[in-house]
C-alpha cells in the first residue's frame, strides 16, 4: 500500500513537471495574457472625471469598483483614457465594455499608442480604418485581434460615439507580454562598426539577413553601410522620411547607372516612432521590407556582392574612407540590430568586433515634440495676441513695436491658411497662407480689399516634409524666412507698424456668425503644426488642450496625423500619385491604363477583338493580359479571313553566308518587337502560331541526315536546341520534304543534306507553339571551301483567339460552374459577353465570411454590380432604358471594384460608378469558391450563354468546365444575331462554332467584311497564260467624288496614276500586242460566256455611279454616245442619261480632298482607330472600279499600245496652225487630244449610266 502510494505520488509529481514544462512552452509562444487588470491606480490618467468614484483608475474590464468604471465630466469628443504599462509591451489585443450598471458605453473609439505619453500615434487597421467598432450595452466585452502587434508602453482611447441615451463609459484591458529589446542612440556623428570573424567561412551564407528598428526626429541619415572585398556596397539610407537602399559596384563618388541602383521605400518615417526594416539576401535578389510594406528586387550580377566583411550602424564614416559618398549620419535610436541572428549592440556591449565611434549610448533618450494636427474644415487654434497679452498683464503698459512668429508645419495640400490676425489700431488685417505651395503673405487695409503687402517666399512646401516659417515684423521691416534658407526669404517695408490683435488664428477661424475678429477668404489648413513661437516665447499646446490658454476646435494635439497615401502606391501599372489630405489620385497618362487606379487596360487583348468592332488591317496596340501585369506591345493586326498577328523581328531578309577560314559557326539572335513574356502569353493565347525558315545552301549540309550530328539547329521559347526544319516535327531531325518523302536525294531528310554543288532549299512553316518563336540560329557547315548558304527566319505569325470565343451555355437555373476563389483584395475587375432570352439570373458570385462579390441581371434593362468588404452592401447600377438585354444578342459587361470607387458599365451605356467610403475596409476577402452561371444556393441562375469571362486578365475556361458539368454545354452558337451587320455590301453572315465569317460571293467587293475594294487592272495578252493582276494602293475610290484615272502601257510597263496620287508602275510578263480590238464596253458586258471567272463574279452586279471623259487613245466613247447617238458606232443597252452627277464647281475639275494627318487619329489608338491607314473605306460602291476593269480587259489595252507607239514615233500629226476642227462637227465625232491637259476641262458635264 505504501509501495503503490509513493508510485501514484511520483507519477502525480512527473505529471506536474509535465504540465509546467508545456504551459512554459506555450505561454513562450504566444502574447496572449492580461496587461492592464493588475495595475495600480496611478496607471490610469484621463482628459476629466465625473465624480472620484468615476475616476480612470476604476476601468478594468470585470470589475465593479467605484462607480463600475470610468465616466468623464462632458461627454464629447475631446475625452480620453490613457493606460500606463509602466514598460514597452507587446500588444496584440484591446477590449472594452461599458460602465457597470448603468446605460452609459462607448460604441466606437480610437486607439491611440506612444512610448513617452505624448507624440501619440493613431493605431489603423489596413492602412484606412481607424475606427474600433465598441459596445452596443453596459456588460459585454468586445475584443479586438490587432492586426499588427503594437509595441508601446502607453495606450490611449478617444470615445468617438457613446449610447445617445446616456454618456461616455469605459472599462479598458488590453493582451500582450513583455517585450525586451536592445537600444542604441546616436547623436548625429557616431556610428557602430561590426567586423567579421577573420574565418573566412564565417560572413559567406546562403542568405544573408540584416533587420533593425529606428525612430528619429531627422528626416535623414545613413542608418546601414556594409562593405565586401570586391568593391561592392550596400547603404540604407533615410533620405527625406523614405528609405533608400542603395547597392553599388563601387564607391566612386559619381557612379553611373550600370554602377548603381537605388531602390525607395516608405514614407514619413521621421515620426518619432519606430519602424521595422529588414533586408534579406540570396540567390541574387534582395527582399527590402519597411513596416508592413515589401519589395522583392532582382540584383544584377555586376551588382550582387559576393562576400560582406563589415558593416557600419549609424554612418559612413566608420569605414575610414575617402571615396565613399559623404552622407549626413544618423539620429536618433536603432533597436535590436541582427546580422544573421547576431546581436550587434549586445556585442557592443561587451566590446567584441565592434567598435564604437562618437557617442552611443545604450538608452533612448527622446525629444519632447507636441505637433497639432488639423484634419478638417472646422478646425483653428486661437492664441492670444499682443493686446491680449497687455490686458492680462495686470493693466501694465508694454510697448509692442513689432511681431515675431515661427512655426513648422507639414501638408500635402497646395492651399491652406497659416496665420491670420487684425492688425492694432485697426489698420487692416494679416492672413499668412499657401498659396500653390508657396508661403504667400498678404496684409489688407480695414473695411476695403487694398492689399498692402503682398510677398511670397518658398516652393513645393506640400511634399510632407516639415517645413519651417519665420514672421518678423519691426519697426517698418517685415520677413518671411522658409527653411532658414536665404533663397527662401521675402522682404516687405510697411508704413505702419505690424502688431497683433487681440487673437492669433492658425489654420482656420471659428465658425461663428458674431465672429468679425477673424475672417479667412483662403482654404483652411489641413495637415500638421508644431514649435509654434508666439514674441520668441513656444506655445505650450498640451496648455492648450487642457483648455489652460486660447482655444481650438477639431484639433488633435499631441499626434501628427498625416499619412502618405502614396506610398504604397495604389496606382498601378506606373501611374503616377499625387495626394492632397484626404484622398490621392492617379494620374494614369501615357499608360495604356484607365480608371481611378490605372487598373483597367483602354486596349484590346487580340486582334480578333479589334476585328470584331469592324477594324481593318493596321497596327493596333494589344494588351494580352488586360489589366495583369504584362504591358501592352503595337502589333500589326492582318485583318483577313482569319485574323492574323504579325510579330517582326530584327532580321527577316535573306542572309547570305560564305565559307570563311576559322569560322565554325555563325550564330544570329533574332530581337522580336515584343519582349519573352509578351511573346508566351500570345502565343498561347492564339489558336495556332507559324513561323517560315528557309535555308538556301550549296555545299553546306544542313541536318545531317539520317544518321549524323545536326550542323545547324535553332532555340525556341525553351532554350533547348531543335533539331527540326519547317514543315517536320519535333525530335524527328527532319526537313519538311523528309517528312513528305520528297526530298531531292531520297538518302536524306533535307535537301541541304545532299551536299550539292548546285543550290538547294529547305524551306518550311513551324507549327509547334510550345517550341516558338525562333530565338536564335546556329549554322555550323560553313568552313569547307565552296561552301555557301543563305537563311531566313519569317516573321510569327498567330491567328484566333481562344479566350474570345470561350463560352458556356446554361440551360438549367440551377446549373452552375465553380472555379478557385477569386482573390482581388485591392482591385478587381471582371468583364464577359453574355446572351440571354430570360429576364434575370446571376452571371457570378463569390462569398467569404461577410463580404462577397455578385454581378447579376436584375431585370430585362438591369445589370447589378454589388459587393461588400466590411463596410456593408454596395450596389453598382445601369439601367439600359427601352433597351432590353434579353434579346438575344451578345451584351458586353465590366464591372470594377477598387480601393476608390466600383464602377459597371454594359455596352456603350454610361459608366456607373459609386465611392468608397474615406476610411472604410478596402480588402475584399472571400474564401468560397466562384460560381459562374449560378448561385451557391442553386436560386436565380442564369439561362443563357457566358463568354470570354476574364477576371483581373485571367481567363476562365469555361468550355473544359462545362464538359463535365451537368446543365451546363461548352460553346454557344448565334453569333451572326450580334455581329452580322458587320458583313458589308450584301456580304452573308455565315455562323461557325467559334465566331462568324463573311460570305462575299454576292458582293462586289472582299475581305472579312466584304469592305474592301480595289482598283485592280488585269491584263490577258496570251490564251496560253493566266491573266496578270495589278492592285493600285489607293483604297478609298467610293467617297462619291470624281477621281481621274489614268493607264497607259508602254511595251511591259504600265503606270496607273488615280487623281495626284504618285503614279504606281508595274511590269507586264509579256510585250505582245493586242491588235485584233473587237469592242470597248462600259459598264457591263452582256455577252459574259468568256469571261475571267473574278470578272464575270463583278460583271453580274453591273457598275452603278457615273463615269466622265472616258477616253482610250484617241477614241471618246461616252461623248460621241450622248452628243452623237444617231451618228456614232455606239450600241447603248439600258438607260444612258446625262447628269452632273452633283458636280459642284464646273470650274475645279479636281474634287477637293480631306488629308487626314496621322496626329489626328493618334489620340484613340487602340480604341479601335489605327495608327496606320486609320481612315476607313467607305461602304458604298467604289465608282468607276467595275467600268474600267471591265473596259481593261476586253480591249486588251491595244488601242493604249497602238497610241504609245505613235507617241513613240512620228505619228503625232499636228493641225495646220489657224485650221481648227469644229468640236461638235459630226465628222469628228471620236477625236481628242491624246496629250491634252486639260480634258476634264473640256467637257463639265459628268455621265450617268
Amino acid at each position: 500500500m505504501h509501495l503503490r502510494t509513493r508510485r501514484h505520488s511520483g507519477m502525480i509529481l512527473q505529471l506536474a513537471v509535465l504540465l509546467w514544462c508545456s504551459h512554459g512552452a506555450i505561454g513562450k509562444d504566444s502574447c496572449d495574457g492580461p496587461l492592464v487588470s493588475n495595475l495600480p491606480q496611478s496607471s490610469f490618467r484621463s482628459s476629466s472625471q465625473l465624480s472620484n468614484s468615476h475616476g480612470p483608475g476604476f476601468a478594468k474590464v470585470n470589475r465593479r469598483d467605484g462607480a463600475g468604471g470610468w465616466a468623464p465630466v462632458e461627454s464629447n469628443k475631446y475625452q480620453w483614457l490613457e493606460v500606463d504599462l509602466g514598460e514597452r509591451t507587446e500588444i496584440t489585443a484591446v477590449a472594452t465594455q461599458g460602465r457597470y450598471g448603468s446605460s452609459d458605453w462607448v460604441s466606437s473609439f480610437l486607439l491611440m499608442f506612444s512610448d513617452t505619453g505624448c507624440n501619440w500615434k493613431q493605431y489603423r487597421q489596413e492602412d484606412n480604418i481607424r475606427a474600433f467598432t465598441g459596445n452596443s450595452n453596459a456588460d459585454s466585452v468586445v475584443q479586438f485581434k490587432l492586426q499588427q502587434p503594437v509595441f508601446a508602453r502607453f495606450l490611449r482611447l478617444l470615445p468617438l460615439d457613446w449610447n445617445p441615451n446616456g454618456r461616455i463609459g469605459l472599462r479598458l484591458e488590453a493582451y500582450g507580454c513583455p517585450y525586451k529589446s536592445d537600444v542604441a542612440r546616436f547623436d548625429g556623428s557616431s556610428c557602430l562598426l561590426y567586423r567579421f570573424s577573420p574565418n573566412p567561412t564565417s560572413s559567406q551564407t546562403a542568405k544573408d539577413t540584416i533587420s533593425l528598428k529606428f525612430k528619429t526626429l531627422q528626416n535623414s541619415g545613413t542608418l546601414i553601410h556594409t562593405e565586401g572585398q570586391d568593391d561592392h556596397t550596400i547603404t540604407l539610407e533615410l533620405h527625406k522620411g523614405k528609405l533608400l537602399l542603395h547597392l553599388r559596384k563601387d564607391k566612386s563618388v559619381s557612379p553611373g547607372p550600370e554602377s548603381h541602383m537605388v531602390v525607395s521605400l516608405g514614407s514619413l518615417l521621421d515620426d518619432q516612432h519606430w519602424h521595422h526594416v529588414a533586408i534579406e539576401r540570396f540567390s541574387g535578389h534582395l527582399n527590402f521590407t519597411v513596416d508592413k510594406s515589401s519589395q522583392q528586387i532582382q540584383v544584377p550580377a555586376e551588382l550582387s556582392p559576393s562576400e560582406i566583411n563589415k558593416i557600419s550602424y549609424g554612418g559612413v564614416q566608420c569605414h575610414g574612407s575617402q571615396r565613399v559618398m559623404s552622407r549626413r549620419n544618423f539620429h536618433g535610436c536603432l533597436e535590436n540590430l541582427l546580422w544573421n541572428d547576431v546581436n550587434v549592440i549586445d556585442l557592443a556591449k561587451q566590446q567584441q568586433q565592434v567598435f564604437i565611434t562618437g557617442n552611443v549610448t545604450f538608452t533612448c533618450a527622446e525629444p519632447v515634440s507636441v505637433p497639432v494636427t488639423f484634419a478638417g474644415a472646422q478646425s483653428f487654434l486661437q492664441l492670444p495676441g499682443a493686446a491680449q497679452q497687455q490686458r492680462d498683464g495686470g493693466g501694465v503698459a508694454v510697448a509692442v513695436v513689432g511681431v515675431a512668429i515661427s512655426l513648422q508645419f507639414r501638408t500635402w495640400n497646395r492651399a491652406g491658411l497659416l496665420l491670420t490676425f487684425d492688425l492694432q489700431q485697426q489698420a487692416g488685417s494679416l492672413w499668412l497662407y499657401l498659396s500653390e505651395a508657396r508661403v504667400r503673405l498678404q496684409i489688407h487695409k480695414a473695411g476695403r480689399y487694398t492689399i498692402l503687402v503682398d510677398v511670397t517666399a518658398g516652393f513645393g512646401l506640400n511634399d510632407g516634409q516639415w517645413h519651417s516659417v519665420d514672421l518678423t515684423a519691426r519697426r517698418g521691416h517685415l520677413t518671411i524666412t522658409v527653411d532658414k534658407e536665404e533663397d527662401s526669404t521675402a522682404h516687405a517695408s510697411p508704413s505702419f507698424p505690424v502688431v497683433s490683435g487681440n487673437n492669433l488664428f492658425f489654420g482656420g477661424c471659428p465658425d461663428s456668425e458674431n465672429n468679425q475678429e477673424c475672417r479667412n477668404p483662403f482654404n483652411v489648413f489641413q495637415g500638421c503644426m508644431r514649435h509654434i513661437h508666439v514674441d520668441n516665447n513656444a506655445v505650450d499646446l498640451i496648455k492648450v488642450q487642457q483648455m489652460l490658454i486660447g482655444n481650438y476646435s477639431d484639433l488633435q494635439i499631441d499626434m501628427c496625423g498625416i499619412i502618405d497615401r502614396c506610398s504604397p502606391s495604389h496606382c498601378e501599372h506606373g501611374g503616377r500619385c499625387t495626394q492632397s489630405w484626404s484622398t490621392f489620385h492617379c494620374n494614369c497618362s501615357n499608360t495604356g491604363y484607365s480608371g481611378a487606379t490605372c487598373h483597367s487596360s483602354v486596349y484590346e487583348k487580340s486582334c480578333e477583338a479589334y476585328k470584331h468592332q469592324g477594324n481593318t488591317s493596321g497596327l493596333y496596340y494589344i494588351d494580352v493580359d488586360g489589366s495583369g501585369p504584362i504591358k501592352s506591345q503595337l502589333i500589326y493586326c492582318n485583318m483577313t479571313d482569319k485574323t492574323w498577328l504579325v510579330i517582326q523581328h530584327n532580321n527577316t531578309e535573306l542572309t547570305k553566308l560564305k565559307a570563311s577560314s576559322g569560322i565554325n559557326q555563325h550564330l544570329a539572335y533574332f530581337n522580336y518587337s515584343a519582349d519573352a513574356e509578351q511573346l508566351w502569353a500570345i502565343i498561347t493565347q492564339a489558336e495556332h502560331c507559324e513561323q517560315e525558315v528557309l535555308y538556301h545552301c550549296r555545299k553546306s549540309l544542313l541536318l545531317n541526315t539520317p544518321d549524323g550530328s545536326p550542323f545547324t539547329w535553332w532555340v525556341g521559347r525553351t532554350d533547348e536546341p531543335q533539331t527540326y526544319w519547317g514543315g517536320a516535327v519535333p525530335g524527328s531531325q527532319q526537313c519538311g520534304c523528309g517528312l513528305q518523302g520528297n526530298c531531292i536525294d531520297s538518302d536524306h531528310y533535307c535537301n541541304c543534306d545532299a551536299d550539292r554543288k548546285e543550290w538547294a532549299t529547305d524551306s518550311g512553316l513551324l507549327t509547334h507553339k510550345e517550341n516558338l518563336p525562333v530565338r536564335w540560329v546556329v549554322v555550323g557547315d560553313l568552313q569547307r571551301p565552296g561552301s555557301e548558304a543563305a537563311y531566313k527566319v519569317g516573321p510569327l505569325k498567330c491567328h484566333g483567339d481562344k479566350n474570345f470565343w470561350n463560352a458556356a451555355f446554361f440551360n438549367k437555373e440551377t446549373s452552375y460552374l465553380h472555379f478557385p476563389t477569386f482573390h482581388g483584395e485591392l482591385s478587381a475587375d471582371i468583364s464577359f459577353l453574355f446572351k440571354t432570352t430570360a429576364a434575370s439570373g446571376v452571371f457570378l458570385e463569390n462569398l467569404g465570411i461577410k463580404d462577397f462579390i455578385r454581378v447579376e441581371l436584375s431585370s430585362p434593362t438591369e445589370v447589378v454590380f454589388s459587393f461588400d468588404v466590411g463596410n456593408g452592401p454596395f450596389e453598382v447600377r445601369v439601367e439600359t432604358g427601352d433597351v432590353a438585354l434579353n434579346d438575344d444578342r451578345w451584351h458586353r459587361v465590366r464591372a470594377e471594384r477598387n480601393v476608390k470607387e466600383a464602377s459597371l458599365r454594359v455596352d456603350a451605356f454610361p459608366n456607373a460608378t459609386q465611392k468608397a467610403p474615406a476610411d472604410g475596409h478596402i480588402h475584399l476577402q472571400l474564401n468560397s469558391q466562384l460560381f459562374v452561371g449560378g448561385t451557391a444556393s442553386r436560386m436565380k441562375g442564369f439561362l443563357g450563354c457566358i463568354r470570354s469571362l476574364q477576371l483581373n486578365g485571367r481567363t476562365l475556361d469555361l468550355e473544359e468546365r462545362a464538359k463535365i458539368t451537368p446543365g451546363v454545354r461548352p460553346g454557344c452558337p448565334g453569333h451572326c444575331s450580334s455581329y452580322g451587320e458587320l458583313c458589308q455590301n450584301q456580304g452573308r453572315c455565315v455562323e461557325m462554332y467559334n465566331g462568324f465569317s463573311c460570305d462575299c460571293g454576292l458582293s462586289a467587293y472582299a475581305g472579312p467584311f466584304c469592305q474592301r475594294g480595289y482598283l485592280d487592272v488585269k491584263y490577258k495578252l496570251q490564251n496560253s497564260r493566266d491573266a496578270e493582276v495589278f492592285r493600285t494602293s489607293v483604297r478609298n475610290l467610293a467617297n462619291g467624288q470624281l477621281h481621274r484615272v489614268s493607264i497607259r502601257r508602254l511595251s511591259e510597263t504600265v503606270s496607273v496614276q488615280i487623281d495626284q496620287h504618285e503614279r504606281e508602275d508595274f511590269n507586264l510578263t509579256s510585250d505582245a500586242e493586242f491588235n485584233a480590238i473587237k469592242s470597248v464596253v462600259l459598264g457591263k458586258v452582256h455577252e459574259s460566256g468568256e469571261l475571267d471567272p473574278e470578272i464575270a463574279r463583278l460583271n453580274s452586279q453591273g457598275f452603278s455611279g457615273c463615269l466622265s471623259v472616258v477616253q482610250f487613245n484617241s477614241v471618246a466613247p461616252l461623248k460621241a454616245a450622248l452628243l452623237y447617238p444617231n451618228t456614232s458606232p455606239v450600241i447603248v443597252i439600258g438607260s444612258l442619261v446625262e447628269s452632273t452627277c452633283g458636280s459642284s464647281s464646273p470650274a475645279n475639275p479636281y474634287p477637293a480632298e480631306t488629308i487626314h494627318s496621322l496626329s489626328d487619329h493618334l489620340g484613340t489608338v487602340g480604341t479601335g482607330e489605327l495608327i496606320v491607314n486609320a481612315i476607313k473605306s467607305d461602304s458604298a460602291l467604289i465608282g468607276g472600279v467595275i467600268a474600267v476593269v471591265i473596259f481593261v480587259i476586253l480591249c486588251a489595252l491595244a488601242i493604249m499600245a497602238r497610241f504609245l507607239y505613235r507617241r513613240k514615233e512620228t505619228f503625232h500629226t499636228q493641225e495646220p496652225q489657224g485650221i481648227k476642227p469644229e468640236a461638235d462637227s459630226p465628222e469628228y465625232p471620236f477625236h481628242s487630244e491624246p496629250n491634252s491637259q486639260n480634258i476634264l476641262s473640256e467637257n463639265q458635264k459628268e455621265y450617268f449610266i
